[in-house]
Protein backbone atom coordinates (compact mmCIF):
# COMPACT_ATOMS: atom_id res chain seq x y z
CA UNK A 1 0.00 0.00 0.00
CA UNK A 2 1.49 3.49 -0.56
CA UNK A 3 2.41 5.71 1.53
CA UNK A 4 -0.88 8.33 1.03
CA UNK A 5 -3.00 5.18 0.45
CA UNK A 6 -2.18 4.00 4.65
CA UNK A 7 -2.28 7.43 5.30
CA UNK A 8 -6.08 8.14 4.38
CA UNK A 9 -6.85 4.51 5.61
CA UNK A 10 -5.16 5.50 8.88
CA UNK A 11 -7.52 9.04 9.09
CA UNK A 12 -10.57 6.84 8.78
CA UNK A 13 -9.56 4.50 11.52
CA UNK A 14 -8.27 7.60 13.39
CA UNK A 15 -11.30 9.46 13.14
CA UNK A 16 -13.89 6.94 13.85
CA UNK A 17 -11.60 5.56 17.01
CA UNK A 18 -10.80 9.02 18.43
CA UNK A 19 -14.59 9.96 18.14
CA UNK A 20 -16.13 6.41 18.80
CA UNK A 21 -14.33 6.80 22.36
CA UNK A 22 -17.15 9.47 24.05
CA UNK A 23 -20.06 8.34 21.60
CA UNK A 24 -23.32 7.19 22.94
CA UNK A 25 -25.02 4.28 20.76
CA UNK A 26 -27.31 6.44 19.19
CA UNK A 27 -24.80 9.02 18.41
CA UNK A 28 -22.27 6.15 16.95
CA UNK A 29 -23.91 5.99 12.98
CA UNK A 30 -22.97 9.65 13.06
CA UNK A 31 -19.55 8.99 14.01
CA UNK A 32 -19.50 6.87 11.14
CA UNK A 33 -20.66 9.38 8.93
CA UNK A 34 -18.00 11.78 9.92
CA UNK A 35 -15.24 9.22 9.93
CA UNK A 36 -16.03 8.38 6.39
CA UNK A 37 -16.17 11.96 5.65
CA UNK A 38 -12.94 12.63 6.65
CA UNK A 39 -11.54 11.35 3.24
CA UNK A 40 -14.09 12.71 0.64
CA UNK A 41 -16.48 9.71 0.96
CA UNK A 42 -20.32 9.22 2.34
CA UNK A 43 -21.54 6.39 4.89
CA UNK A 44 -24.80 5.63 6.93
CA UNK A 45 -25.19 2.54 9.32
CA UNK A 46 -28.42 0.11 8.48
CA UNK A 47 -29.11 -1.81 11.65
CA UNK A 48 -31.02 -4.84 11.37
CA UNK A 49 -34.43 -5.70 12.88
CA UNK A 50 -34.82 -8.04 15.52
CA UNK A 51 -36.86 -10.25 13.07
CA UNK A 52 -34.29 -9.88 10.58
CA UNK A 53 -36.52 -8.97 7.97
CA UNK A 54 -35.57 -5.45 7.18
CA UNK A 55 -32.41 -3.13 7.41
CA UNK A 56 -33.51 -0.15 9.53
CA UNK A 57 -31.69 3.33 8.76
CA UNK A 58 -29.52 4.99 11.36
CA UNK A 59 -30.51 8.68 11.29
CA UNK A 60 -28.07 11.31 11.22
CA UNK A 61 -28.30 14.98 11.99
CA UNK A 62 -28.20 17.37 8.82
CA UNK A 63 -28.68 13.98 6.79
CA UNK A 64 -31.32 13.20 5.12
CA UNK A 65 -33.91 10.41 6.16
CA UNK A 66 -33.57 7.37 4.15
CA UNK A 67 -36.34 4.75 3.55
CA UNK A 68 -36.18 1.48 5.68
CA UNK A 69 -34.85 -1.49 2.93
CA UNK A 70 -36.01 -5.42 2.94
CA UNK A 71 -33.36 -8.04 3.45
CA UNK A 72 -34.77 -9.87 0.61
CA UNK A 73 -34.36 -8.64 -2.70
CA UNK A 74 -32.49 -5.75 -2.26
CA UNK A 75 -28.83 -4.96 -2.94
CA UNK A 76 -28.07 -3.87 1.16
CA UNK A 77 -29.81 -7.42 1.94
CA UNK A 78 -27.85 -9.39 -0.57
CA UNK A 79 -24.58 -7.82 1.53
CA UNK A 80 -26.44 -8.88 4.63
CA UNK A 81 -27.25 -12.43 3.47
CA UNK A 82 -24.16 -13.32 2.02
CA UNK A 83 -21.41 -11.80 3.81
CA UNK A 84 -19.89 -10.07 0.80
CA UNK A 85 -19.80 -6.33 -0.66
CA UNK A 86 -21.98 -5.20 -3.07
CA UNK A 87 -21.75 -2.79 -5.59
CA UNK A 88 -24.31 -0.22 -5.72
CA UNK A 89 -25.78 0.82 -9.79
CA UNK A 90 -26.91 4.25 -10.61
CA UNK A 91 -25.16 7.69 -11.05
CA UNK A 92 -22.85 7.42 -8.04
CA UNK A 93 -20.40 4.83 -7.13
CA UNK A 94 -20.26 3.10 -3.97
CA UNK A 95 -21.20 -0.15 -2.18
CA UNK A 96 -22.84 -1.83 0.42
CA UNK A 97 -21.11 -3.43 3.21
CA UNK A 98 -22.05 -5.78 5.99
CA UNK A 99 -21.51 -4.60 9.55
CA UNK A 100 -20.22 -7.77 11.87
CA UNK A 101 -18.88 -8.31 15.19
CA UNK A 102 -16.63 -10.90 14.58
CA UNK A 103 -19.47 -13.47 12.75
CA UNK A 104 -22.43 -11.83 14.09
CA UNK A 105 -24.23 -9.87 11.38
CA UNK A 106 -25.35 -6.42 13.10
CA UNK A 107 -26.67 -4.25 10.00
CA UNK A 108 -24.96 -3.28 6.69
CA UNK A 109 -23.10 -0.22 5.89
CA UNK A 110 -23.65 2.38 2.86
CA UNK A 111 -20.72 4.11 1.43
CA UNK A 112 -20.57 6.63 -1.53
CA UNK A 113 -17.50 7.16 -2.59
CA UNK A 114 -16.19 9.85 -5.34
CA UNK A 115 -16.76 9.40 -8.78
CA UNK A 116 -13.44 7.67 -10.48
CA UNK A 117 -12.35 5.73 -7.74
CA UNK A 118 -11.35 1.99 -8.42
CA UNK A 119 -13.44 -0.24 -5.86
CA UNK A 120 -11.49 -2.99 -6.82
CA UNK A 121 -8.12 -1.19 -5.48
CA UNK A 122 -6.73 -3.64 -3.11
CA UNK A 123 -6.04 0.44 -0.77
CA UNK A 124 -9.46 0.92 -1.34
CA UNK A 125 -10.97 -2.26 -0.43
CA UNK A 126 -8.67 -2.19 3.06
CA UNK A 127 -10.28 1.26 3.94
CA UNK A 128 -14.09 -0.03 3.33
CA UNK A 129 -13.31 -3.23 4.90
CA UNK A 130 -12.07 -1.70 8.11
CA UNK A 131 -14.70 0.67 8.21
CA UNK A 132 -16.98 -1.93 8.61
CA UNK A 133 -15.31 -3.79 10.66
CA UNK A 134 -14.63 -1.38 13.10
CA UNK A 135 -17.96 -0.35 13.15
CA UNK A 136 -19.31 -3.63 13.90
CA UNK A 137 -17.02 -3.82 16.50
CA UNK A 138 -18.28 -0.41 18.15
CA UNK A 139 -21.97 -0.82 17.52
CA UNK A 140 -21.13 -4.36 19.70
CA UNK A 141 -18.76 -2.69 22.55
CA UNK A 142 -21.38 0.37 22.84
CA UNK A 143 -24.94 -1.07 22.60
CA UNK A 144 -25.19 -2.25 26.18
CA UNK A 145 -24.46 1.38 27.87
CA UNK A 146 -27.62 2.59 25.65
CA UNK A 147 -30.31 2.03 24.11
CA UNK A 148 -30.04 3.88 20.51
CA UNK A 149 -29.64 1.20 18.51
CA UNK A 150 -31.98 -1.36 20.37
CA UNK A 151 -34.98 1.03 19.40
CA UNK A 152 -33.63 1.30 15.97
CA UNK A 153 -33.99 -2.61 16.22
CA UNK A 154 -37.30 -2.83 17.37
CA UNK A 155 -40.22 -2.54 15.26
CA UNK A 156 -42.87 -2.38 17.71
CA UNK A 157 -43.22 -2.93 21.56
CA UNK A 158 -41.99 -5.72 23.19
CA UNK A 159 -43.13 -8.11 26.15
CA UNK A 160 -41.82 -8.00 29.65
CA UNK A 161 -41.33 -11.27 29.52
CA UNK A 162 -39.04 -10.90 25.70
CA UNK A 163 -37.12 -8.31 26.95
CA UNK A 164 -36.13 -10.48 29.98
CA UNK A 165 -35.08 -13.31 28.36
CA UNK A 166 -33.27 -11.87 25.18
CA UNK A 167 -30.85 -10.05 27.48
CA UNK A 168 -30.15 -13.04 28.71
CA UNK A 169 -28.83 -14.55 25.30
CA UNK A 170 -25.49 -14.85 24.03
CA UNK A 171 -24.95 -13.04 20.76
CA UNK A 172 -26.76 -14.22 17.89
CA UNK A 173 -23.41 -16.09 15.66
CA UNK A 174 -20.28 -17.03 17.20
CA UNK A 175 -16.78 -18.07 15.33
CA UNK A 176 -13.68 -19.64 16.28
CA UNK A 177 -11.40 -21.41 14.94
CA UNK A 178 -12.83 -24.66 13.48
CA UNK A 179 -16.58 -23.51 14.27
CA UNK A 180 -19.50 -21.56 13.91
CA UNK A 181 -22.87 -21.34 16.22
CA UNK A 182 -25.28 -19.76 15.18
CA UNK A 183 -28.80 -19.54 17.67
CA UNK A 184 -32.45 -17.90 16.45
CA UNK A 185 -35.30 -17.39 18.55
CA UNK A 186 -38.86 -16.62 17.41
CA UNK A 187 -41.23 -14.73 18.33
CA UNK A 188 -38.87 -11.85 18.95
CA UNK A 189 -41.58 -9.66 20.99
CA UNK A 190 -43.28 -11.52 22.87
CA UNK A 191 -41.29 -14.70 23.79
CA UNK A 192 -42.64 -16.93 26.47
CA UNK A 193 -39.79 -19.88 27.64
CA UNK A 194 -37.00 -21.19 24.76
CA UNK A 195 -33.66 -20.34 25.23
CA UNK A 196 -30.56 -21.08 24.18
CA UNK A 197 -26.77 -20.99 25.22
CA UNK A 198 -23.01 -21.35 24.15
CA UNK A 199 -19.67 -21.09 25.26
CA UNK A 200 -16.31 -22.40 23.69
CA UNK A 201 -13.69 -23.13 26.61
CA UNK A 202 -10.20 -25.05 26.11
CA UNK A 203 -11.20 -26.34 22.45
CA UNK A 204 -14.56 -27.30 23.96
CA UNK A 205 -17.88 -25.78 22.82
CA UNK A 206 -20.93 -25.99 24.89
CA UNK A 207 -24.31 -26.18 23.78
CA UNK A 208 -27.34 -25.57 25.20
CA UNK A 209 -31.17 -25.36 23.99
CA UNK A 210 -33.90 -25.11 26.65
CA UNK A 211 -37.94 -25.38 26.16
CA UNK A 212 -39.80 -24.74 29.57
CA UNK A 213 -43.51 -25.20 29.94
CA UNK A 214 -45.62 -22.47 30.19
CA UNK A 215 -46.46 -19.44 28.27
CA UNK A 216 -46.13 -16.07 30.79
CA UNK A 217 -43.45 -14.38 32.69
CA UNK A 218 -43.80 -17.68 34.60
CA UNK A 219 -42.16 -20.13 32.01
CA UNK A 220 -39.64 -17.20 31.32
CA UNK A 221 -37.79 -17.22 34.76
CA UNK A 222 -37.54 -20.86 34.61
CA UNK A 223 -35.60 -20.71 31.27
CA UNK A 224 -33.40 -17.66 32.80
CA UNK A 225 -32.83 -19.37 35.90
CA UNK A 226 -31.93 -22.29 34.32
CA UNK A 227 -29.62 -20.44 31.80
CA UNK A 228 -27.93 -18.93 35.01
CA UNK A 229 -27.52 -22.60 36.17
CA UNK A 230 -25.73 -23.92 33.18
CA UNK A 231 -23.15 -21.08 33.19
CA UNK A 232 -22.58 -21.09 36.45
CA UNK A 233 -21.59 -24.92 36.44
CA UNK A 234 -19.86 -23.89 33.06
CA UNK A 235 -18.19 -21.59 34.58
CA UNK A 236 -17.26 -23.59 37.63
CA UNK A 237 -15.46 -26.32 35.21
CA UNK A 238 -17.71 -28.66 36.33
CA UNK A 239 -19.03 -31.32 34.47
CA UNK A 240 -22.90 -32.35 31.83
CA UNK A 241 -23.84 -34.41 34.44
CA UNK A 242 -23.52 -31.45 37.19
CA UNK A 243 -24.36 -28.91 34.33
CA UNK A 244 -28.23 -31.23 34.37
CA UNK A 245 -28.51 -31.76 38.09
CA UNK A 246 -28.25 -27.88 38.38
CA UNK A 247 -30.84 -27.34 36.31
CA UNK A 248 -32.62 -29.46 37.66
CA UNK A 249 -32.65 -28.13 40.75
CA UNK A 250 -33.68 -24.62 40.12
CA UNK A 251 -35.97 -26.10 37.37
CA UNK A 252 -37.84 -28.11 40.62
CA UNK A 253 -37.35 -25.18 43.18
CA UNK A 254 -38.66 -22.26 40.78
CA UNK A 255 -41.17 -24.40 39.02
CA UNK A 256 -42.74 -25.82 42.13
CA UNK A 257 -43.63 -29.31 40.12
CA UNK A 258 -45.98 -27.35 38.14
CA UNK A 259 -43.25 -26.03 35.66
CA UNK A 260 -40.47 -28.52 34.17
CA UNK A 261 -38.05 -27.89 30.97
CA UNK A 262 -36.89 -30.45 28.28
CA UNK A 263 -33.01 -29.86 27.26
CA UNK A 264 -29.75 -30.47 25.33
CA UNK A 265 -26.76 -30.45 26.75
CA UNK A 266 -23.56 -30.90 24.59
CA UNK A 267 -19.79 -30.68 24.81
CA UNK A 268 -18.07 -30.73 20.88
CA UNK A 269 -14.44 -31.48 21.15
CA UNK A 270 -12.98 -28.74 18.87
CA UNK A 271 -10.38 -31.07 18.41
CA UNK A 272 -11.57 -33.93 17.89
CA UNK A 273 -15.35 -33.67 16.54
CA UNK A 274 -16.40 -35.78 19.77
CA UNK A 275 -19.94 -34.80 21.13
CA UNK A 276 -21.11 -35.75 24.24
CA UNK A 277 -24.48 -35.20 25.15
CA UNK A 278 -27.61 -35.80 27.02
CA UNK A 279 -31.02 -35.52 25.97
CA UNK A 280 -33.88 -34.27 28.40
CA UNK A 281 -37.35 -35.39 26.64
CA UNK A 282 -36.15 -32.42 24.30
CA UNK A 283 -36.68 -33.03 20.34
CA UNK A 284 -33.09 -35.03 18.81
CA UNK A 285 -31.11 -32.56 17.07
CA UNK A 286 -30.15 -33.58 13.66
CA UNK A 287 -26.92 -34.21 12.15
CA UNK A 288 -26.14 -32.58 8.55
CA UNK A 289 -23.27 -34.17 6.52
CA UNK A 290 -22.35 -33.60 2.79
CA UNK A 291 -25.85 -31.58 2.65
CA UNK A 292 -27.88 -34.26 3.75
CA UNK A 293 -29.86 -34.98 7.26
CA UNK A 294 -28.36 -38.33 7.61
CA UNK A 295 -29.48 -39.62 11.73
CA UNK A 296 -31.18 -37.99 14.51
CA UNK A 297 -28.91 -37.98 17.69
CA UNK A 298 -31.63 -39.43 20.09
CA UNK A 299 -29.68 -41.15 22.97
CA UNK A 300 -28.35 -40.14 25.92
CA UNK A 301 -32.50 -39.62 27.34
CA UNK A 302 -33.02 -38.83 30.37
CA UNK A 303 -36.77 -37.13 32.22
CA UNK A 304 -37.60 -33.56 32.02
CA UNK A 305 -35.79 -30.88 33.81
CA UNK A 306 -37.50 -30.64 37.47
CA UNK A 307 -38.48 -34.00 38.08
CA UNK A 308 -35.64 -35.58 39.47
CA UNK A 309 -32.37 -36.60 39.30
CA UNK A 310 -32.52 -38.68 36.29
CA UNK A 311 -29.33 -40.18 35.43
CA UNK A 312 -28.26 -41.06 32.25
CA UNK A 313 -25.43 -42.16 30.18
CA UNK A 314 -24.07 -40.01 28.31
CA UNK A 315 -24.62 -40.17 24.74
CA UNK A 316 -21.55 -39.80 22.19
CA UNK A 317 -21.07 -38.93 18.21
CA UNK A 318 -18.13 -38.06 15.89
CA UNK A 319 -18.26 -35.20 13.82
CA UNK A 320 -17.15 -34.92 10.29
CA UNK A 321 -15.74 -32.38 9.21
CA UNK A 322 -18.10 -29.70 7.58
CA UNK A 323 -20.90 -31.43 9.57
CA UNK A 324 -23.50 -29.37 11.30
CA UNK A 325 -25.53 -30.40 14.27
CA UNK A 326 -28.84 -28.71 14.38
CA UNK A 327 -30.83 -28.43 17.44
CA UNK A 328 -34.62 -26.87 17.55
CA UNK A 329 -37.56 -26.78 20.05
CA UNK A 330 -40.75 -28.49 19.17
CA UNK A 331 -42.41 -24.69 18.33
CA UNK A 332 -40.61 -25.54 14.99
CA UNK A 333 -41.75 -28.63 13.84
CA UNK A 334 -45.54 -28.39 15.49
CA UNK A 335 -45.62 -24.84 14.38
CA UNK A 336 -49.46 -25.14 12.67
CA UNK A 337 -50.88 -23.73 9.64
CA UNK A 338 -54.36 -22.06 9.75
CA UNK A 339 -55.95 -25.37 8.57
CA UNK A 340 -54.15 -27.39 11.73
CA UNK A 341 -51.12 -29.07 9.45
CA UNK A 342 -47.97 -29.03 11.04
CA UNK A 343 -44.45 -27.43 9.40
CA UNK A 344 -42.91 -30.51 10.57
CA UNK A 345 -39.65 -32.49 10.52
CA UNK A 346 -39.59 -33.17 6.66
CA UNK A 347 -39.97 -29.29 5.95
CA UNK A 348 -37.01 -28.24 8.45
CA UNK A 349 -35.09 -31.30 6.84
CA UNK A 350 -35.77 -29.61 3.14
CA UNK A 351 -34.66 -26.31 4.29
CA UNK A 352 -31.42 -27.46 5.70
CA UNK A 353 -30.48 -29.54 2.88
CA UNK A 354 -31.41 -26.65 0.43
CA UNK A 355 -29.30 -24.19 2.07
CA UNK A 356 -26.60 -26.28 2.27
CA UNK A 357 -26.81 -26.97 -1.49
CA UNK A 358 -26.95 -23.28 -1.88
CA UNK A 359 -24.21 -22.71 0.52
CA UNK A 360 -25.67 -20.53 2.65
CA UNK A 361 -24.14 -19.93 5.98
CA UNK A 362 -25.36 -20.99 9.35
CA UNK A 363 -26.79 -18.29 9.94
CA UNK A 364 -28.58 -16.96 7.37
CA UNK A 365 -29.99 -20.83 7.55
CA UNK A 366 -31.41 -20.10 10.45
CA UNK A 367 -32.98 -16.84 9.36
CA UNK A 368 -34.51 -18.45 6.60
CA UNK A 369 -35.81 -21.30 8.63
CA UNK A 370 -37.80 -19.16 11.23
CA UNK A 371 -39.15 -16.86 8.27
CA UNK A 372 -40.66 -19.95 7.15
CA UNK A 373 -42.05 -21.16 10.45
CA UNK A 374 -43.78 -17.67 10.37
CA UNK A 375 -44.91 -18.18 7.40
CA UNK A 376 -46.38 -21.33 7.73
CA UNK A 377 -48.40 -20.09 10.44
CA UNK A 378 -49.34 -16.58 8.55
CA UNK A 379 -46.90 -14.39 10.50
CA UNK A 380 -47.73 -15.09 14.71
CA UNK A 381 -46.31 -18.18 16.25
CA UNK A 382 -48.52 -19.97 18.85
CA UNK A 383 -45.37 -21.71 20.82
CA UNK A 384 -41.64 -20.37 21.10
CA UNK A 385 -39.72 -21.59 17.76
CA UNK A 386 -35.85 -22.06 18.44
CA UNK A 387 -32.98 -23.07 16.33
CA UNK A 388 -29.18 -24.06 17.32
CA UNK A 389 -26.83 -24.68 14.91
CA UNK A 390 -22.89 -25.69 15.54
CA UNK A 391 -21.20 -26.05 12.21
CA UNK A 392 -17.60 -27.99 12.67
CA UNK A 393 -14.13 -27.59 11.64
CA UNK A 394 -15.76 -26.27 8.25
CA UNK A 395 -13.93 -23.26 7.71
CA UNK A 396 -16.90 -20.97 7.45
CA UNK A 397 -15.75 -19.12 10.42
CA UNK A 398 -13.16 -17.63 8.05
CA UNK A 399 -15.39 -17.05 5.46
CA UNK A 400 -17.61 -14.69 7.97
CA UNK A 401 -14.86 -12.87 9.34
CA UNK A 402 -12.78 -12.21 5.78
CA UNK A 403 -16.09 -10.32 4.50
Amino acid sequence: MADDDAALTLDVLRALLDRGHLATPGSLPQVVSRAAASVGWAARVYVVDLEQRVLVPAPVPDEPDLDVLAIDGTLAGRAFQRLEPVRTHGTSTGLWLPIVDGVDRLGALSVTVPDGTNLSDPAVEERYRLLSHLTGHLMAAKSSYGDGLHRLARRRPRSVASELLWDLLPPRTFGCEGLVISGILEPCYDVAADAFDYGVVDRVAHLAILDATGHDLRGTVVAAVALAALRNTRRDGRSLYDAAQAVDDVVREQGQRELFATGFLGELDLGTGRLRYLNAGHPAPLLLRRGKVVKQLDEGRRILFGLGTGEAALAEEWLEPDDLVVLYTDGVTEARDPEGGFFGLERLTGILERSAAAGLTAPETLRRATQAVLEHQNGTLQDDATLLVAHWASGEEAQLSAS
